[in-house]
């Protein structure tokens, strides 16, 4: 059984390491000062994403993506996730659910993002419905033509650069679904952009809805659909954090590795001292074993594995991985003592980056409960066998 990466993997790897060291991480002070990634700054990375064809890179090439497996978006979204303050976020990739859209719809929202024109937010959570889906007020009321949408969306990723929401509303007579609606529509509006515990390239904006016109030609999928995109989104996404959770982790750990071979109090270098030397190898033996469990679920998703079972999957490498993470940038704050606690190194950065890793596209609660209940159904080795 050979587990080495194949050569495709291996370029992947170094060309998104390149780009993650030319063009995101030259960006963080910047961005950590300005509150958010300047838009004449966003413009340079955008042209240099396009031109290191990291683009849209989990759609297929005929609509203009790079056709990346999910084990080789895992492997490159582990590179961009060395950078701080999100910039990860800069290099693009569509909805996953957008490979649902009509013809019409292809051309007109997802060929245009794919291209870098055009980009979208995904608007699921409200102030009364976060964990509990099903507990959704915004809704779409039936009227000639298409659909009337009112309610109102919390913590809608990257909307400041959005021009188009993926909103997901309860339609009469048919459950959640899932409408394009372009950000400048009549009766959309956005009300605030809180203030995060991170310093983010983009921003999480608020959004009300006031009897927004939906034609029927923006529904994406069939009417009540809404929640199976929704698990399919959130699988991508959490397989996703999993990765960059990976690349920040190991970036912190090359932080404080470097700080503790190089700093020298009582005689020697505390790299020398166990209180420093056994957490960074707690570090190391925690990146390995998470990168060997999120390898193998990418892997596992190009095999034709049961959807409810990589969902499952999915939730558990995200719930570890995303753990694993908070732990080793708090052991490397510590290594590197007050200078770990100062905005201009990357590990107090990383340190409020990587909290909400354990909180959006499902908390770590939520996690263990999708987890249980495929023990419940499948037992064990469903989750826990090494694939056949």
């Amino acid at each position: 059984m050979d587990l080495r990466l194949t050569p495709d993997l291996i370029e992947i790897r170094e060309r998104s390491r390149r780009f993650c060291d030319e063009w995101l991480i030259p960006f963080e002070n910047e961005t950590e000062e300005a509150g958010s990634l300047p838009a004449e700054s966003y413009g340079r990375i955008r042209t240099a994403v396009l031109d290191a064809n990291l683009n849209a890179m989990n759609m297929p090439v005929e609509y203009g993506g790079q056709g990346f497996s999910i084990l080789q978006q895992v492997v490159a979204l582990e590179q961009l996730g060395r950078a701080t303050n999100a910039l990860w976020a800069c290099v693009w990739r569509p909805a996953q659910v957008l490979e649902h859209c009509t013809p019409a719809q292809r051309k007109r929202f997802l060929e245009p993002e794919c291209r870098g024109e055009r980009r979208y937010a995904y608007a699921i959570t409200e102030p009364n419905a976060g964990s509990d889906v099903s507990r959704l007020e915004t809704g779409a009321r039936r009227v000639e033509g298409g659909w009337s949408i009112s309610g109102e969306k919390w913590f809608v990723t990257d909307a400041d650069i959005a021009d188009y929401l993926i909103v997901v509303a309860e339609a009469d007579g048919f459950g959640q679904t899932c409408f394009l609606v372009d950000s400048d529509a009549a009766g959309v509006r956005e009300t605030r952009r809180p203030r995060y515990m991170h310093t983010f390239a983009f921003e999480h904006p608020e959004y009300v809805f006031e009897d927004c016109f939906v034609p029927d030609d923006q529904v994406l999928g069939a009417p009540g659909q809404g929640n199976d995109l929704s698990k399919d989104w959130f699988t991508d996404e959490r397989l996703m954090i999993a990765a960059r959770c990976i690349g920040g982790a190991e970036r912190a750990l090359e932080t404080a590795l470097a700080y503790a071979q190089e700093r020298v109090q009582f005689g020697g270098p505390i790299i020398d001292n166990q209180g420093v030397s056994f957490p960074l190898a707690d570090c190391a033996v925690e990146i390995a074993a998470t990168r060997a469990l999120t390898y193998q679920v990418a892997w596992e998703c190009g095999t034709g594995i049961d959807r409810k079972t990589i969902h499952a999957k999915a939730s558990q490498v995200k719930l570890y991985a995303s753990e694993m993470a908070g732990r080793v940038v708090d052991r490397c704050v510590q290594v590197l003592g007050g200078r770990g606690y100062m905005r201009e190194n990357p590990c107090e950065r990383l340190y409020r980056d990587l909290r909400v890793d354990r909180i959006w596209e499902g908390t770590s609660e939520i996690q263990r409960m999708v987890i249980v209940n495929e023990l419940r159904k499948r037992g064990p080795g469903a989750l826990t066998a090494w694939p056949e």
